[in-house]
């Protein structure tokens, strides 16, 4: 549900091992999709996949395990959609940037969301055209009959690591993307080129230690070093773009208000200053409100 960069990678991924997957999504993606199959294209490989493909909340009547893949901004009126169409032994696990979707889904659903955390540098080179980047791999929180689930994933080639410490791990994966989404955004540069830029790994330190602080005041343990993580995303994805920075290049509206715009909810409920994000989130959004799209920088 929401075949964008992220859903159509692992549903491709899926239906290339022999898996029935539907992706629902936009109507030029889904109309290359009927048309000439999902092109997926890795850094080894491109293959065209047959899957099925729909524009309709549906898609999903028949599903024993849905992907929940729209962006944050869409969580209640998509899930609103598919509620009708569920059948009642379906899993649903959110794979969504920030670390409130699951609840938010479940909430509108009446039903539990499985969180899920996404490892995944993925993007939508056209209309049904997926370009994979680098990694691939997802933890989730545990629920019965997952096994299932990770084995079809693992024909897949996709790895699933079961963790009790999903939310530490979404606020992790949040820190990485208030660190670099932003300033990926503004400047519309790739990773490798804007870490290069005097002055933004100490911005960016500031973000990380902001961000850490709201996450110990809600009493959430983040999970390994974050620094040396957000360091090394300059390496492992030095070609990419953020997704904010596709956005603001299409003129479409971005997921801010739930990178670094949560980060400033959270803080402000405990009365922490955290003006890093707070500049950040403002210029985003002044971007968003106040110009037309912006022209994508090349990578290196």
């Amino acid at each position: 549900m929401g075949a964008g960069a992220v859903g159509c990678y692992y549903g491709g991924m899926l239906a290339r091992a022999g898996h029935d997957v539907t992706l629902i999504g936009r109507p030029a993606h889904v109309q290359a999709i009927q048309q000439q199959g999902l092109r997926l294209q890795t850094r080894d490989w491109t293959e065209r996949i047959a899957l099925q493909a729909t524009t309709d909340a549906n898609g999903v009547a028949s599903a024993d395990v849905v992907l929940f893949c729209v962006k944050s901004t869409d969580t209640e009126t998509a899930g609103a959609q598919m509620r009708p169409h569920l059948s009642p032994q379906a899993t649903v696990l959110s794979l969504q940037n920030g670390v409130d979707n699951a609840p938010r889904l479940a909430a509108v659903l009446g039903r539990p969301v499985i969180p899920a955390v996404v490892y995944v540098a993925s993007g939508m080179a056209g209309p049904g055209h997926v370009q994979h980047h680098g990694r691939g791999e997802l933890v989730i929180s545990p629920y019965p009959d997952a096994d299932a689930f990770i084995a079809a994933c693992a024909q897949a080639g996709i790895g699933v690591t079961v963790s009790e410490e999903v939310q530490g791990a979404l606020w992790a994966k949040l820190i990485i993307n208030c660190a670099y989404n932003a300033l990926s955004a503004l400047t519309q540069l790739p990773y490798a080129r804007l870490v290069q830029l005097e002055g933004m790994w100490a911005v960016m330190r500031d973000i990380e230690r902001e961000c850490l602080a709201v996450a110990a005041a809600e009493g959430v343990a983040v999970p390994g070093d974050t620094w040396a993580a957000i360091e090394g995303i300059a390496q492992s994805m030095a070609t990419q773009l953020s997704s904010t920075a596709r956005d603001l290049m299409r003129g479409h509206p971005s997921e801010i208000d739930h990178i670094n715009g949560y980060v400033i909810r959270r803080a402000e409920a405990h009365g922490l200053p955290v003006p890093a994000n707070r500049l950040l989130h403002a210029l985003v959004r002044a971007r968003e409100a106040g110009h037309p799209p912006m022209p994508t920088a090349s990578a290196p």
